[in-house]
């Protein structure tokens, strides 16, 4: 049975195409949601560009009709921008009647009560208490499911295979064997006697050859960082790997997941000049992804909020290098062979033969990963890196973020890869913190 979806403001700010994922059902936006997404065309964030795209979007829709009366998408379903069905006097006491969540609220409790409307009515946000005040209400609400990846079942770039002993002396012999069972691209695998012995071996799924081969790199070792477990030498050798385009580090803190980048990207412009520069950026959550109103320059502006990434670098650098680590990285940065952006500056470059890191990636959305990913350019690798359980966007969670998006998308991809780093390694502390906290 088909069903009218009526769509809160945050849905399309947080996806601008989501007018058209409602296969054949009917999407209303209240006209409400209009005002409110042009409140916030002129930011210079990721909302100001989502809240303009979806001015585009029904701008175009134009073409086929007038909004107020509907028009038809070509999937089969219909959207109309409502002007009617607003019935703010049934709202209950309390709830305040010019505010614009409530007056999307009386859309849908209006289009609920019309007797004329046999099709189901089901209010969309991303918004907890919206859906909250919708149930009260006796309206049907539900989150913007689509893009959605359940990350109890999420891809972990590594799988532990029993077999017999005989077969891995075959792998140390022949340094590669074939496997019946299925793999995705790039995927390790690590192989254990089935028998109890203590004989392993860890080793990587060759999609093309169909076969499990040795790591790239047996030990390997950038800036003075060494793998301290399996996952993070499963994470150098993708690294390292130039043929490896598209990588996705997922781990809680103390796991090493930044560090580990950063380091094979110093070692990778630096030391072996395959890249012309290292880039690394973060979103800008926190601060309401816009640094306009803070005092002073850009790289003042951006400090604090980049200030982990320094700590990382300096690390790094005063490992490695004699002299100030702040100096050094400001020599480097001053040589055009690091740079350090807010993510909200790097949208809408072209970005060739570069090492992009994207820190804290799980603050993205489905939408803005997609953007980043499409203005890759020709010879540049690009890292994402963060913890799903640490979310500060407060309309994304652990199934919705664009990291967890990405990493299911491009699992059967040959250009990239994935692995999950379980284990902490800053200290005991920092492990029980990161756990029980």
């Amino acid at each position: 049975m088909k069903k009218i979806y009526v769509l809160d403001t945050n849905v399309l700010l947080h996806d601008p195409t989501a007018i058209f994922a409602f296969d054949d059902n009917d999407v209303i936006i209240p006209i409400v949601v209009i005002e409110e997404i042009d409140s916030q065309k002129k930011r210079q964030d990721s909302i100001g560009r989502n809240a303009r795209e979806v001015s585009r979007y029904l701008d175009k829709l134009r073409d086929e009709g007038r909004l107020y009366e509907g028009v038809n998408l070509k999937r089969g379903g219909s959207l109309k921008v409502e002007l009617n069905h607003q019935v703010v006097d049934l709202l209950p006491l309390g709830l305040d009647k010019t505010k614009p969540d409530n007056r999307i609220l009386s859309t849908a409790m209006g289009l609920n009560e019309d007797k004329d409307i046999e099709k189901p009515v089901i209010l969309v946000t991303k918004d907890i208490n919206m859906r909250v005040k919708s149930d009260a209400l006796g309206i049907e609400a539900e989150d913007y499911e689509t893009n959605k990846v359940d990350i109890e079942e999420l891809y972990s770039g590594l799988s532990t295979l029993q077999i017999d002993p005989k077969l891995i002396d075959q792998f140390y012999t022949e340094n590669e064997l074939k496997l019946e069972q299925d793999f995705y691209p790039n995927e390790f695998v690590l192989l254990e006697d089935n028998v109890g012995g203590s004989q392993s071996a860890l080793c990587r799924y060759d999609d093309k050859e169909g076969v499990i081969k040795p790591l790239i790199f047996q030990k390997p070792e950038s800036w003075g960082i060494r793998p301290r477990n399996k996952e993070q030498q499963c994470a150098f050798d993708l690294l390292l790997n130039d043929k490896i385009k598209v990588i996705t580090l997922v781990g809680k803190a103390g796991t090493g997941k930044t560090l580990l980048a950063l380091a094979a990207g110093l070692e990778k412009v630096v030391e072996e000049k395959n890249f012309n520069r290292l880039l690394v950026t973060r979103p800008i959550v926190p601060m309401g992804n816009d640094l306009g109103y803070l005092p002073g320059n850009k790289e003042e502006k951006l400090r604090p909020w980049m200030q982990p990434i320094f700590d990382n670098m300096e690390f790094l650098v005063g490992g490695q290098r004699e002299g100030e680590a702040s100096d050094i990285i400001q020599d480097l940065q001053d040589m055009n062979l690091i740079e350090m952006e807010a993510l909200t500056y790097i949208r809408g470059r072209s970005i060739p033969q570069q090492f992009i890191i994207v820190d804290e990636a799980q603050n993205l959305t489905p939408h803005e990963v997609k953007t980043i990913i499409t203005r890759v350019g020709e010879g540049t690798k690009i890292i994402l890196t963060g913890d799903p359980y640490q979310i500060d966007n407060p309309y994304l969670d652990s199934n919705s973020n664009g990291l967890t998006y990405l990493v299911e998308r491009f699992k059967n991809e040959e250009i990239a890869g994935h692995i999950t780093l379980n284990k902490g390694e800053r200290s005991q502390l920092a492990e029980l913190a990161a756990s029980l906290l």
